[in-house]
């Protein structure tokens, strides 16, 4: 090798060593001369290797299973011994003029009537410190409607602001007195939440033709029970999780 061409490219190549890659640096000292005695020869240093660490397989745990019959069979305190199942088969709006008012003998406007309704068909109602009001009491909701209901027909609340209104309403009703083959049933809204919450998609054409009396004859329970069911898979942790005991049984 020329020592004058080595010397003149000496400094150069010290100052881009560390910023060339081993292969540049190779091609870079061979093009300045011969490859004989003398000759400088830079070998590449390995690539790094680019595999992957083999991830630590993780543990997969048992699915909880669980039995929802307890839930439909439990007796609702303070109904004179009906439990969920009686109380959505048929699934009708009972009332029994003898006993007070309220869930499930009918309902009145200020009932929490959706989260009564889940309480029972969710939690252990029977179990201390649990009423079908639990869920009612925990503060998500509103307490109440924002304007207090009128105390006769159509017992609705007053509107917010001050609207016009026409003369002569809240009076003058004029109800259809058309026989029951002029109607065709289009849905079914008996107990709140049974055809929204257990009656899954494909089968709300069928549930929507039929009435109580297929109800009777429990058509629909298998179809209340595998939803239920599926319901318990997705939030039935998260109620036990927050320190509520559940009606349906685990294995």
């Amino acid at each position: 090798m020329n020592t004058n061409r080595f010397s003149a490219l000496r400094r150069p190549l010290g100052r881009a060593m560390f910023a060339a890659t081993p292969l540049a640096l190779a091609m870079m000292l061979a093009a300045c001369g011969d490859q004989g005695a003398g000759s400088i020869v830079v070998v590449p240093a390995p690539a790094p290797s680019t595999s992957a660490p083999t991830p630590t397989p993780s543990t997969t745990g048992t699915a909880v299973k669980y039995d929802v019959l307890p839930c439909f069979n439990q007796v609702i305190p303070g109904t004179g011994g009906q439990t969920p199942l009686s109380v959505i088969i048929p699934d009708t709006l009972k009332l029994d003029l003898t006993k007070a008012s309220g869930f499930p003998n009918g309902r009145t406007l200020t009932d929490p009537v959706v989260d009564v309704t889940l309480a029972v068909l969710f939690l252990d109602v029977n179990a201390g410190g649990q009423s079908p009001k639990t869920l009612a009491n925990i503060p998500l909701d509103p307490p109440g409607n924002d304007r207090p209901f009128s105390l006769t027909f159509p017992y609705l609340a007053p509107p917010q602001g001050t609207p016009a209104v026409a003369s002569g309403v809240g009076s003058n009703f004029d109800f259809r007195s058309d026989a029951d083959s002029a109607y065709v049933n289009v849905d079914r809204m008996g107990n709140p939440a049974v055809a929204t919450a257990l009656i899954s998609s494909s089968m709300k054409a069928a549930y929507n033709d039929a009435n109580p009396t297929v109800d009777a004859t429990q058509k629909f329970v298998p179809e209340e029970a595998s939803e239920l069911t599926k319901l318990f898979d997705e939030i039935g942790d998260d109620l036990t999780g927050l320190g509520l005991k559940i009606c349906a049984k685990t294995s």
